[in-house]
């Protein structure tokens, strides 16, 4: 079996059932993530999306993933992550490398970023909804 070195940023991985990990097309954008599902749409809400971003400035939308947890771990940087409660309270706490926070299956959440943040996604994003901020 031959595998290839990829970056994260572009190239998320899928881990899948029966303990399969699999490459992903380079991310292109918003529009991915429907092809993403449609890719994965066997795996149903055990599947997560592993993937890294680099962020420069606060997220502009909320979002939520009803079927799993999400973990957010910070590589470098510094993220405040937001998260509303059920009843509409409000957690927020500061993350900075090496450490993680786990957003509850159908809580929202979104994020502040001071400076230069990068971070790892580990989604359960089957069903995953956004709204604006």
């Amino acid at each position: 079996m031959t595998t290839q070195a990829r970056d994260m940023r572009m190239f998320p991985v899928h881990l899948g059932l029966g303990a399969r990990a699999s490459a992903q097309p380079a991310f292109t954008g918003m529009e991915w993530y429907a092809d993403y599902a449609r890719r994965n749409a066997a795996d149903g809400a055990e599947g997560r999306l592993v993937s890294l971003y680099d962020f420069t400035s606060d997220w502009d939308t909320w979002e939520m993933h009803p079927q799993g947890d999400e973990v957010v771990v910070c590589l470098a940087g510094e993220i405040t992550l937001i998260q509303e409660g059920r009843d509409g309270s409000l957690h927020s706490e500061t993350i900075g490398p090496g450490q993680y926070l786990i957003n509850p299956a159908g809580v929202w959440h979104t994020a502040n970023v001071p400076q230069a943040a990068t971070a790892l996604f580990i989604t359960a994003g089957e069903g995953t909804q956004d709204r604006p901020r």
